[in-house]
C-alpha cells in the first residue's frame, strides 16, 4: 500500500504547499483587499482517446477560483510580469458519460495574466497545473474502450484565455475558450490521457476592484546572479502494459546559471537516472534481451541508467517555482525495448494464438529516444522574493520523452546563489 500511494500523498502536500502560497495574504500589501471569487460554468467536448472509446454527450464543467492581486512595492516578480493573478481554482467534470468516462474532481493552483493591454483591453491567459481525482477508470472486462484514464489521481492541466464582456461595480463578466487535460504521468497503462475543449461564463467578483493603474510602480534596476543547483529525485512508472507494476526510477541532477531580475532563471546542466524496470527487465532476462540484446545481461546495472545534458528554465515566485526543462539524452541504451514494448500491439491469429509485433524503430523513435523534457512544481523554504543566498525546496514534476510522459517524479534539492550584480 505505501509504494503503491506514497507519491500522491507527497505531491498533493507540495500542491497544498503551493496553493497557500499562491492565495494567502501577504502581510506588507498596501492595498484594502487583495482576494477575489470566480464561479464559472464551462460546457465543451471530451475528445476521443483512442479507437471505439466511448460515445461522449455535452462536457459540462464547474469551477469555482479563489485568487489575489500581487500589487505590492516589495514583489519584484509580480512588477517584472506586469502584476499577474495567482490562485487556486476547485473543478468539477462531467466527462459526458457518467458510466464509461466518469467525472474528475479537480485541484487546480493557476496564474493569470493580462496579454495585449495597449491594443485589446480586458484579454487574459490563465494556465493551472495540479491534480484531480477521477472516478472511472479502464476496465479490461468492463470498460475496455476507455483506455484514457488508469487511475484514480491523476495530473491535471488547464489553459484558457478570458475576455472581459462587460464591468459592474463589484463583477467582472467574462467568457473563456480553451483545453483541459488529464493523465497519470506513465504510473499505469493505458494512458492515453483525457483531453476536452470548452467555452465558459464566469464572473470575477472583488468588493474592491483593483488595476495597476490604482497602484504607485516601484521602480527595480536590472540585477543578475549566478546559482549552483544540486537535486536528488524519486520517481515511478510502468514499463508497458505488460509489464504494468509500478517501479521506481532514481535522480541525481546538478545544475548552473543566472537569476535574472530574481524572477526569471536559466541554466544547464546534467541528470543521471535509474530505472528499476530496465534492471529487472534485463536481470531476468526478458525475451528482448534474448532476442536482441544479450550482451545488456553482462552489466544490467549500467543498461539500466540514462545519462543526459538539458537546459532549464524557471519562473520565481516568492516560495514557488514553475519549471520546465528540455534535456538530450547521451545515453540511454534500454529506451530501443522500452519504444518496441509500448509502440506494439497484439492480435490473435486464425488459431487462436496471441501474435506480438513491436514497435517500429524508425525516425521518430529515434527523436523520442533522444529529447527529453520535465514540467512541475517546486516549494522553496525561503521566499525567492528576498534572493537568499542559500535555499533549499521540494519538487512535484512529470518527465517525458519528447512529449509522451515517463515517469512522475517526486525531488529535493539545494540551490546556492552568488553575489548579486546590479546593472
Amino acid at each position: 500500500m505505501y509504494n503503491k500511494y506514497y507519491l500522491h500523498c507527497l505531491i498533493g502536500i507540495i500542491f497544498s504547499f503551493f496553493c497557500f502560497s499562491l492565495v494567502a495574504q501577504s502581510p506588507t500589501t498596501k492595498v484594502p483587499s487583495s482576494v477575489f471569487f470566480i464561479p464559472e460554468i464551462l460546457v465543451g467536448k471530451t475528445l476521443e482517446a483512442n479507437t471505439d472509446f466511448p460515445e461522449t454527450r455535452l462536457q459540462k464543467n464547474l469551477f469555482f477560483s479563489i485568487g489575489r492581486y500581487h500589487f505590492n512595492a516589495n514583489k519584484e516578480w509580480a512588477a517584472r510580469l506586469n502584476y499577474p493573478r495567482t490562485g487556486i481554482s476547485f473543478g468539477y467534470t462531467d466527462f459526458g458519460n457518467s458510466e464509461q468516462v466518469g467525472r474528475a474532481y479537480s485541484l487546480l493552483p493557476f496564474i493569470e495574466f493580462t496579454l495585449l493591454k495597449q491594443k485589446i483591453e480586458g484579454l487574459h491567459l490563465q494556465i493551472g497545473f495540479g491534480s484531480s481525482y477521477t472516478d472511472t477508470q479502464y476496465d479490461a472486462i468492463t470498460n475496455a474502450f476507455n483506455r484514457a484514464i488508469t487511475t484514480k489521481i491523476n495530473w491535471s492541466f488547464r489553459s484558457f484565455l478570458y475576455y472581459d464582456l462587460f464591468k459592474t461595480e463589484a463583477t467582472d463578466w467574462r467568457v473563456g475558450l480553451g483545453f483541459l487535460h488529464h493523465s497519470n504521468g506513465h504510473t499505469n497503462l493505458p494512458n492515453q490521457g483525457l483531453n476536452s475543449i470548452a467555452a465558459s461564463v464566469s464572473a470575477k467578483i472583488d468588493k474592491q476592484p483593483q488595476s495597476d493603474s490604482d497602484f504607485e510602480k516601484p521602480d527595480f534596476k536590472s540585477k543578475s546572479q549566478t546559482y549552483m543547483s544540486f537535486r536528488f529525485g524519486l520517481g515511478q512508472n510502468v514499463l508497458s502494459e505488460k509489464f504494468n507494476t509500478k517501479k521506481e526510477v532514481y535522480t541525481i541532477s546538478a545544475s548552473a546559471g543566472k537569476i535574472i531580475n530574481n524572477t526569471f532563471k536559466f541554466g544547464g546542466g546534467f541528470y543521471y537516472r535509474f530505472y528499476e524496470h530496465y534492471y529487472d527487465y534485463i536481470n531476468n532476462n526478458e525475451a528482448l534481451i534474448q532476442e536482441q540484446l544479450p550482451q545488456f545481461t553482462q552489466n544490467p546495472f549500467g543498461y539500466a541508467t540514462n545519462l543526459g545534458l538539458f537546459a532549464t528554465s524557471e519562473l520565481l515566485i516568492d516560495h514557488i517555482g514553475i519549471e520546465l526543462d528540455l534535456g538530450l539524452n547521451i545515453f540511454k541504451p534500454f529506451y530501443q525495448i522500452d519504444w518496441q514494448l509500448n509502440q506494439g500491439y497484439s492480435y490473435e491469429n486464425s488459431n487462436g494464438d496471441t501474435i506480438d509485433v513491436l514497435g517500429e524503430l524508425n525516425w521518430y523513435y529515434e527523436i523520442k529516444r533522444t529529447v527529453s523534457a520535465r514540467l512541475g512544481l517546486k516549494y522553496y523554504i525561503w521566499n525567492t522574493n528576498n534572493a537568499p543566498k542559500h535555499n533549499m525546496f521540494i519538487g512535484a514534476h512529470i518527465n517525458s520523452n519528447l512529449g509522451q510522459a515517463d515517469f512522475t517524479e517526486l525531488n529535493c534539492g539545494y540551490v546556492y546563489r552568488f553575489n548579486l550584480k546590479t546593472n
